[in-house]
């Protein structure tokens, strides 16, 4: 297969930093749109990624799930897309389009496997990984596509392909509207998208947080009631009250404790990705039938009627930007959770 050499910012191995690096990508097939790049968002899974902490990656590593460009070139059979168009790509780039979960919209659940954005073996090149967005450009599968609406800011927009259909997915599997009262645990890049989209959904939307300095923020972001975590006394007061909670917490902390505010028949779906295991007390869930659960992206089409629906209700992402040569320094404000609530790479600060 015919490929061209661009410029992107990877990694060789979990301990080196990010830095500049030519890679290829594959000149675009029939069915392909090749996208320049304008913004990408830098999610947590980057960072773990790029450091093997979730398992062995593949090097050399270029992350990035939350693209969004404008269309540069497409195949001759590409039907979706034109020259001109502003796109997204999230976190995967291609499926088996045969399996039960495929053939039912819900490719990220792919019984082979969906091929990830970066880090997956390149069904195209084989013996290569798939490299994201920290790059000027893009070539994917036009079924793998997303259109960014008119009215997003594309930009803002770059986090919902990853952080937005996380939290949406969940909220519309459980069914989350008018006469719910959700909990949304933790402020940050999921959390804050869980919060906007469970309040346009028209929940009654109550915020857990470990800090009372994010009340205020809180509020802001759609939040009806906040609960300070640590205070035993805050939480006894929703024992039993809520009828879901989205978990956005990726570091370890106290399940049960969520758990006993649920209702009869309430879900608690766990989105955030804690290292090690959370202890789970058999009852927590036997009393009150409850179920514990987990979440992951959503499919192509749920993706794109989350965006359809953020550009209804004017929800984009609390973005910070920033040139692709600050990414390990943001990886590092990352870790210590000091960004409000998405760092976006403006991607022509590669061409610098």
């Amino acid at each position: 297969m015919e490929v061209k050499e661009i410029k992107a910012f990877g990694t060789e191995a979990a301990e080196a930093p990010l830095n500049q690096m030519s890679i290829n990508r594959r000149i675009p097939t029939p069915h392909d749109v090749e996208i320049e790049i304008l913004y990408c968002g830098v999610c947590h899974s980057d960072l773990h990624t790029v450091r093997s902490e979730w398992g062995p990656s593949l090097y050399p590593c270029v992350p990035g799930h939350e693209i969004v460009g404008k269309v540069v070139s497409v195949g001759g059979h590409v039907s979706k897309f034109k020259v001109g168009d502003m796109v997204g790509v999230g976190c995967m780039v291609d499926s088996c389009r045969e399996c039960q979960y495929c053939s039912e919209g819900l490719e990220q659940y792919c019984e082979p496997g969906m091929t990830g954005t970066y880090n997956s073996p390149d069904q195209h090149l084989p013996g290569n990984p798939t490299f994201g967005g920290y790059s000027e450009s893009i070539v994917v599968d036009e079924n793998y596509v997303l259109r960014i609406p008119d009215n997003l800011d594309p930009a803002a927009a770059a986090p919902l392909l990853c952080a937005g259909i996380t939290t949406y997915s969940p909220l519309r599997h459980w069914n989350v509207g008018p006469g719910k009262k959700v909990g949304i645990v933790g402020i940050g890049g999921l959390g804050h998208m869980g919060l906007k989209l469970a309040k346009a959904m028209g929940a009654h939307v109550v915020a857990f947080t470990t800090s009372e300095s994010k009340f205020a923020e809180a509020q802001r972001l759609g939040a009806d009631e906040v609960v300070l975590s640590k205070n035993a006394e805050q939480m006894a007061a929703y024992h039993g009250k809520l009828h879901f909670i989205l978990d956005c917490v990726s570091a370890e902390h106290d399940i049960n404790a969520y758990l006993a505010l649920l209702r009869v028949d309430g879900s608690l779906a766990l989105v955030g990705a804690p290292e090690h295991p959370l202890p789970v007390a058999a009852f927590s869930l036997i009393p009150g039938r409850k179920s514990f659960a987990g979440s992951m992206i959503g499919g192509i089409a749920e993706t794109q009627e989350m965006l359809d629906f953020c550009a209804e209700h004017n929800i984009p992402a609390d973005i910070e930007i920033i040139n692709i040569q600050q990414i390990n320094e943001a990886y590092e404000r990352l870790l210590k959770g000091d960004v409000k609530y998405r760092f976006v790479i403006e991607m022509a600060s590669l061409k610098k």
